[in-house]
């Protein structure tokens, strides 16, 4: 490991920013190495700073915000050295796990799809926004946890797909009130819903439709977290156990919507603390009966070859 994450004065900061926005990545983080997991939290923080900087933009609009956070990444790009601690902790975590920042440029891109307002009109189109939110994340995670083989970065693609459409299935009524709407024109087509419009109350006469949109999308999540299993063996046990218990908590989202009904106006779904300790438990034993690596603690990524969104990656 290098001296980064212990030596960054941003990482407690990072850390509380974690612990006060995601329970669930907290309980996951605690898992890893402790010099890992001030590099996750910088990760984390990262992205936390971009979407607050695009959903709560305070004296600047969100295109403005957009043109800041790139204008950020330029600076890191050509060596620069940033004011902001989050930043510049980022831009050295950036130099010294070799994350190419072509990941945090597609995040960036997919921030933008919600500044303007984009409509879903096909599933692979909705695919494109979540890896470029939320595989991504998992892509630049792969060289702070210490991936030594190409073969892992798929898995993590699909956890951050998986991870998504959880996401925009337990969100559909508050993305709703926010004038946003992800759930894609052809996947509501299948379920009878012919047109569908953030705007208003949420209509009545399409909750029916939505509870199988929401079931056809959830069902796909749960393929691509079965296929992102795979690259759990790329990882050091504990690496490895802290991924699987984020897999396992954020699957466990899918199912308490569907014993909501896949009803859109049931409020949001919460793990209760049962779920997320027997999820912790099933992840403890199936790390200790898998076969794989046995190095401790993570180790710096190698070079790892850049993995860029195409049809292929869909492939399950």
């Amino acid at each position: 490991m290098s001296e980064l994450a212990t030596g960054s004065s941003a990482a407690p900061e990072c850390l509380a920013l974690l612990r006060r926005h995601s329970r669930s990545f907290t309980l996951a983080t605690r898992l890893l190495p402790p010099g890992t997991r001030d590099e996750a939290a910088i990760v984390y923080a990262w992205c936390r700073r971009a979407d607050d900087a695009i959903d709560q933009p305070q004296a600047e609009t969100p295109a403005q915000a957009l043109l800041r956070l790139r204008q950020e990444l330029a600076q890191l790009a050509s060596g620069g050295t940033p004011g902001d601690p989050i930043l510049a902790a980022f831009g050295e975590l950036v130099q010294a796990r070799r994350i190419p920042l072509h990941y945090a440029e597609e995040l960036l891109r997919g921030m933008e799809m919600d500044v303007q307002g984009a409509l879903y009109q096909s599933l692979e189109q909705l695919l494109g926004y979540c890896y470029r939110v939320a595989s991504t994340v998992g892509l630049m995670m792969c060289h702070v946890l210490g991936v030594r083989r190409p073969e892992a970065l798929r898995p993590a693609a699909h956890l951050g797909l998986a991870m998504q459409l959880g996401n925009i299935c337990r969100d559909v009524q508050e993305d709703w009130q926010r004038g946003r709407l992800y759930l894609p024109a052809d996947v509501l087509r299948r379920h009878g819903v012919r047109s569908l419009r953030a705007n208003g109350p949420f209509p009545s006469s399409a909750v029916e439709g939505c509870r199988g949109a929401l079931r056809e999308l959830l069902e796909l999540a749960d393929r691509y977290y079965a296929s992102s299993v795979a690259g759990l063996d790329e990882l050091s046990p504990r690496c490895a156990l802290s991924v699987d218990v984020a897999r396992r908590v954020y699957a466990a989202i899918g199912r308490r919507i569907a014993a909501q009904g896949y009803d859109v106006r049931a409020g949001r779904a919460v793990v209760p603390a049962h779920q997320k300790l027997f999820a912790c438990a099933a992840a403890l034993t199936r790390g200790m009966a898998r076969s794989g690596n046995t190095f401790d603690g993570a180790l710096p990524a190698l070079s790892l070859p850049l993995l860029s969104y195409g049809p292929e990656l869909l492939r399950l």
